[in-house]
Order: structure tokens, then C-alpha cells, then sequence
């Protein structure tokens, strides 16, 4: 047994030593390799900030149909107290204001 882990120790260095040499000889094979694993890596990061991009696109999108429908309601708003019944209402009931006949109108002259 203990012949068997020394043998073992020498094979795994023995191992190591052709597997570095077969890297020094392959340099554009491991050089490819390596570009294979950073394209793969960019296309991930990618496809993350695409997706990023399209989630903060539809928060935007939902925040401006809200948005326009708040708008809306307030055009309706504006234009139901901008009536000028509304208003004629308003101004006979409480600043007591009346249109004037035509025996109230006084005709003024310059000379």
C-alpha cells in the first residue's frame, strides 16, 4: 500500500505535465476555446440586459397608460367646471349676481 499512493502521486503529475504540454502545443485551439467561453459569456450578459431593458419598457408603458387616464379624468373635470351654466349658477347663488335687463344697462358717452 504504500508503494500504491507514490505510484498514484507520480501518475497524477505525470498528468498534469501532459496536460500542460498538450495546452503549449494547442495554443490556437485554447485560445479559441477561451473566445468560445467569452462569447458564450457576452451573449449571456446580453440577453440580461435585454430583458432589463424590455421589464423597465413595460413598467413605463403601464406608468403612462395610468398617466393618460388620470389625464383624461382631469380634461372631464376641467370641462365640467369650466360650464358656463355651472358658472352662471354659481355666481347668481352665492355672490347674488344677476345679468342686467335693459333698463339696468346705462349707456356712458365720451366727448
Amino acid at each position: 500500500m504504500t508503494k500504491a499512493a507514490p505510484d498514484k502521486a507520480s501518475t497524477n503529475f505525470k498528468l498534469l505535465l501532459i496536460i500542460v504540454s498538450d495546452l503549449t502545443r494547442n495554443k490556437l485551439r485554447v485560445l479559441l476555446y477561451l473566445m468560445v467561453i467569452a462569447s458564450a459569456m457576452a451573449v449571456t450578459l446580453s440577453s440580461h440586459h435585454n430583458r432589463q431593458q424590455v421589464i423597465a419598457l413595460e413598467d413605463l408603458m403601464q406608468e403612462k397608460d395610468e398617466l393618460d387616464v388620470e389625464w383624461r379624468n382631469l380634461v372631464l373635470e376641467q370641462r365640467a367646471l369650466t360650464e358656463h351654466n355651472r358658472i352662471e349658477n354659481l355666481v347668481e347663488k352665492q355672490l347674488e349676481m344677476y345679468r342686467p335687463t335693459a333698463d339696468d344697462e346705462v349707456v356712458v358717452k365720451l366727448k
